[in-house]
Formats: C-alpha cells, sequence, structure tokens
C-alpha cells in the first residue's frame, strides 16, 4: 500500500472552493500526514480550468455517478452547464492519485466534485443527499478508497492497521 493520500485542497486550507476560501481540518490525522509528507493535494475545479471565487455548482439529476454514466448533469447557479470541467476535474484528480501511488483519498463532502458520502442536492437550497460527487466517483472507480472528514477516525485505524 502507497504511503502517499490524496486529499482535497481546501482541507488544507487552500483557497480552492466555489466562494473563493479553504475549509482547514484540524483533525490530528490530517495534521500527522502532513508532517510525514504524505499528502497530495488536489483541487479538481482548479485543475479543470475553473476559477475562484465561481459561481455555486449542483449535480442536477443524480449523483456523481449519474453524472459519468451520462443520466445527470451539474450546472452552476447561473444556469450554465459545466459537467464536462467537473469531469475533466477528476480525471486530473484521477491521474494526481495514480502517479503518486495514493490508495486512499480524503475529500470535501457535500461538493458536487469532491462528496464522498453525501453531495447537495440540485435545487441549491442548501439540502443534501446521499451519494458520491463526480471526482468521488472515478477515484472510486479507479480503485482509491474515498473518505470524508467525518470518517478520518476510521481511516485513522486502517491506516494503522496497516
Amino acid at each position: 500500500m502507497s504511503d502517499k493520500i490524496l486529499i482535497s485542497a481546501c482541507l488544507l486550507g487552500h483557497p480552492v472552493r466555489y466562494d473563493g476560501q479553504g475549509k482547514r481540518s484540524e483533525h490530528p490525522l490530517i495534521a500527522q500526514l502532513r508532517a510525514d509528507g504524505r499528502l497530495v493535494a488536489v483541487g479538481p475545479e482548479l485543475a479543470a480550468g475553473f476559477a475562484t471565487p465561481r459561481p455555486e455548482a449542483k449535480i442536477l439529476g443524480g449523483t456523481g455517478v449519474d453524472v459519468l454514466d451520462g443520466s445527470a448533469q451539474i450546472y452552476e447557479r447561473t444556469g450554465r452547464d459545466v459537467t464536462d470541467g467537473y469531469v475533466a476535474g477528476g480525471v486530473a484528480a484521477v491521474d494526481a492519485a495514480q502517479t503518486a501511488g495514493c490508495s486512499h483519498a480524503i475529500l470535501m463532502d457535500g461538493s458536487p466534485s469532491c462528496g464522498s458520502t453525501e453531495i447537495y442536492s440540485g435545487d441549491f437550497a442548501g439540502e443534501r443527499a446521499p451519494g458520491h460527487g463526480v471526482t468521488a466517483a472515478q477515484l472510486h472507480r479507479a480503485g482509491v478508497q474515498v473518505w470524508a472528514v467525518s470518517q478520518l477516525d476510521d481511516l485513522a485505524q486502517v491506516l494503522a492497521d496497516g
């Protein structure tokens, strides 16, 4: 198993979220992995050429799996279809994980890209629904185990068990 772990750049405090902010996690596992030089930061939307800040986007018609299967799309609040860009960002994340040999990824839940256990529903009302974002779905399909911040204690145990 690789000792590198892919991580959403926002969880390290990088200002890559749609609102131009980071969402730094202070979890002890992330602090330890960072100190050990084991983290590979990725911002899928930036890798796909999106700017920060940018309009909020949501998956309409399903989850990231449905986007990859062609039955759902991702739209900005403005109404612009940004599906292709989000898929390209996921491809970049998978490439980064494979290049670094990452078998695990820690992603920010809720995002149409990185949501790993839940995403925001497509109505821009702040409601959440179970499911993967596009990047999380692509990583999962590539054999990378995807973890949400809420699951970091479980990941710590998996890593300790080797």
